[in-house]
C-alpha cells in the first residue's frame, strides 16, 4: 500500500500547491491514500465547507485538524456531514464531529484514521494517549484495519516521540503537526511503525509559520498588539511524508520525506527504485 501525508495546509498558496500537484502525484506515484492536515487552510485560521471540498476533491482521502479546527465557525456545523474530517479525539465528549474514520483507500483497503492533539503549551484537552488507545482498541491493525494512520497534532516533540513509541507496532504511521517547520528524523521505529515528528506546512515557506513576516517580526520586537496576521502569498510547498506499508501486516516497509516546491528538486516515494 502506498501512503502520503501531508502537512499543515496554510493560506491558498498550500491549498494551490495541492490543487496543482497532488492529481499528478496519485497518478505518478500510485497512491493508495493520501491525507492530509487542512486546520490552517483557510487563511491560516481553520477551516471552510468549500475549502475541505477542493482539497477532497484534488486527491485527499481523508483531512485531519488541530487547535485551529472551529476558528471558522462553519466548521461545528459541517463537520457533522462530511464523514472523512477528522478533529482531535481527545476533544470532551459531546465535541462535533469524530476523532477517527475508517476510510476506503483506493486498493480497498480499510484506513483508520486518528487525530489527536497534544497537551504540552496547548489547550487543556482530555489526555491524547488514552484517546489513543481507546480508538486503536476499537479498530486494531490487523483485525478491523488493514491500515492505522495518526495525526499528533502538538507542539512538543517530546510528546511526539513518545507518541510514536507507545504506538509502535499498532499503527501504519505516526506523524506529527501543528509547528510547521519539517523535522529530519523520518524513520521506521523497531516495532515497525514509521515515524516523523512534524510534516512540516504545505505552503509559502518565505514566510514566519506560513504567515507575513513583518507582524510576527514586530511581535516579536515590540511586545504589543499589532495587525492580524496574514497568510503569505508567494509560491507554496508540498511538505510531508510518503510511506510504503506491507500489505499483510499493515507495518511500515519505507519512508521518504517529500519536499515539492519553488528551488527545490522533484521529490521521489520510497518505492521508486530508479
Amino acid at each position: 500500500m502506498r501512503f502520503l501525508f501531508l502537512g499543515d495546509v496554510v493560506g491558498r498558496p498550500g491549498r494551490v500547491a495541492v490543487q496543482e500537484r497532488l492529481p499528478r502525484l496519485r497518478q505518478q506515484w500510485k497512491l493508495d491514500c493520501v491525507v492530509i492536515n487542512g486546520e490552517n487552510a483557510a487563511g491560516g485560521f481553520g477551516i471552510t465547507e468549500a475549502i475541505c471540498d477542493e482539497l477532497l476533491a484534488a486527491g485527499a482521502d481523508a483531512v485531519t485538524l488541530g487547535n485551529h479546527s472551529w476558528d471558522q465557525r462553519e466548521a461545528l456545523v459541517f463537520i457533522e456531514r462530511q464523514d472523512r474530517l477528522v478533529r482531535p479525539a481527545n476533544y470532551p465528549k459531546g465535541t462535533p464531529g469524530r476523532g477517527a474514520a475508517v476510510i476506503e483507500a483506493r486498493n480497498g483497503a480499510r484506513v483508520l484514521v486518528v487525530n489527536v492533539m497534544g497537551r504540552i503549551y496547548m489547550e487543556a484537552l482530555d489526555d491524547p494517549f488514552q484517546a489513543l488507545e481507546r480508538e486503536l482498541t476499537a479498530c486494531p491493525l490487523g483485525e478491523v484495519a488493514d491500515a492505522v494512520i495518526v495525526d499528533f497534532h502538538a507542539e512538543a516533540t517530546s510528546e511526539k516521540q513518545a507518541a510514536g513509541y507507545f504506538l509502535d507496532g499498532r499503527a501504519s504511521l505516526v506523524v506529527g503537526t501543528h509547528t510547521h517547520v519539517p523535522t529530519a528524523d523520518a524513520r521506521i521505529l523497531p516495532g515497525g511503525t514509521a515515524y516523523l515528528s512534524d510534516a512540516g506546512m504545505c505552503g509559502d515557506y518565505d514566510s514566519v509559520l506560513g504567515m507575513q513576516k513583518d507582524e510576527p517580526i514586530r511581535r516579536f520586537l515590540q511586545k504589543t498588539p499589532g495587525a492580524r496576521l496574514e497568510a503569505a502569498g508567494g509560491p507554496g510547498t508540498l511538505s510531508g511524508l510518503a510511506v510504503e506499508i506491507d500489505d499483510g501486516t499493515g507495518l511500515a516497509k519505507a519512508v521518504c520525506p517529500v519536499r515539492i516546491g519553488p528551488h527545490l528538486a522533484p521529490s521521489a516515494p520510497p518505492w521508486d527504485e530508479a
